[in-house]
């Protein structure tokens, strides 16, 4: 190799990224001290962008094709160098890379409960998870806010962050929009898409362009989701003393299977029909129970209001169920 040769490799003139490596975001070529030759050639293949920045400043962005570097197409740079038209010389600048494909089948989710306040049911701890994709649509925030100076930025550096936005974002949707949780539950198609409105803001903030984003899964601590079951079945048998004989009637028939099967069962369902009856009525004041409940002292009143109260806590009576019928209560001690 002669000594021409050896200088003249010293300038670049081929600038492309052929993106070998997967989840690559973005990509700094490397210059090891050499310098652009003036004409040279600048490729962006499709679901790339390139970008020129001088001395820690942005200047000129090229999209996809085939670019020949001089300054009549690098306007940004030649005003920062303070280039005049007629300029040939090899420059220096730094080129960055950026990937626009879309990054699909990302997955969030929630590593602990978030407590939300739901209008039906209080302070509830919800959890969550699923999908969501985006891509890079302005490289100039996302060089600022993410990337940096650095040799490559990669998918994976960035999903804690974008985790992050979506688990805050997701808290303060939350509080402001008021819809139940059962509303959310029952449609999480028209849920996704509103949560996805309302984290597009912060995806834009990184330079980002949120694709899609899908909630798969909404679920609530089982403590809760018990409470609520119960709710929902007394609702459907109607009332307070249906749903004690409903729950009597169905602890009966799981004890069936076990010693004594169906010769026992006869005996305990009817025993357990009977003290289904006299607590709906002891609790209800109705029928023969309400006259047992209208000679019960005051200790036996008071705690009956207890068990209600519990009850109410549970989700299993509504407020206006519990002070109606303790109110009822309470008239039996005047």
């Amino acid at each position: 190799m002669g000594l021409f040769d050896a200088f003249k490799k010293q300038f670049i003139d081929v600038i492309e990224w052929t993106e070998e490596e997967d989840g690559v975001l973005s990509y700094r070529f490397p210059m090891i001290d050499q310098e652009i030759q003036n004409g040279g050639q600048l490729t962006v293949r499709e679901s790339q962008l390139a970008m020129f920045v001088n001395e820690g400043e942005i200047a000129d962005i090229f999209e996809p094709g085939l670019h020949t570097l001089n300054t009549q197409n690098l306007p940004i740079l030649t005003n920062l160098m303070h280039w005049d038209k007629a300029f040939k010389s090899p420059f220096k600048s730094d080129v960055y890379f950026f990937s626009t494909r879309d990054q699909i089948d990302q997955r969030w989710g929630t590593p602990n409960p978030i407590t939300i306040r739901d209008k039906d049911y209080g302070h509830i701890r919800l959890r969550a998870h699923g999908t969501f994709s985006y891509s890079i649509n302005d490289p100039k925030a996302f060089y600022k806010q993410i990337s940096g100076t650095r040799e490559k930025y990669t998918v994976e550096e960035l999903d804690g962050q974008l985790i992050s936005s979506i688990l805050t974002g997701m808290s303060s949707f939350f509080g402001n929009s008021g819809i139940p949780f059962l509303d959310m539950a029952a449609n999480q198609t028209e849920f996704s898409n509103k949560l996805k409105e309302a984290l597009t803001s912060e995806f834009t903030k990184y330079g980002l362009d949120l694709k899609t984003f899908y909630v798969q899964n909404l679920s609530l601590p089982e403590e809760l989701q018990e409470y609520l079951d119960k709710a929902s079945k007394m609702r459907m048998v109607g009332d307070l003393g249906k749903y004690t004989q409903f729950e009597t009637a169905d602890s009966i028939k799981t004890a069936a299977g076990n010693e004594g099967g169906a010769a026992g069962m006869g005996a305990g369902l009817g025993a357990g029909i009977a003290i289904g009856n006299q607590m709906a009525g002891q609790m209800l004041g109705g029928g023969s129970g309400g006259n047992q409940a209208a000679a019960q002292s005051e200790e036996e009143v008071l705690a009956t209001i207890e068990k209600l109260h519990g009850m109410k806590e549970k989700g299993i009576l509504t407020e206006e169920e519990f002070n109606a019928k303790k109110a009822e209560l309470l008239k039996k001690l005047t």
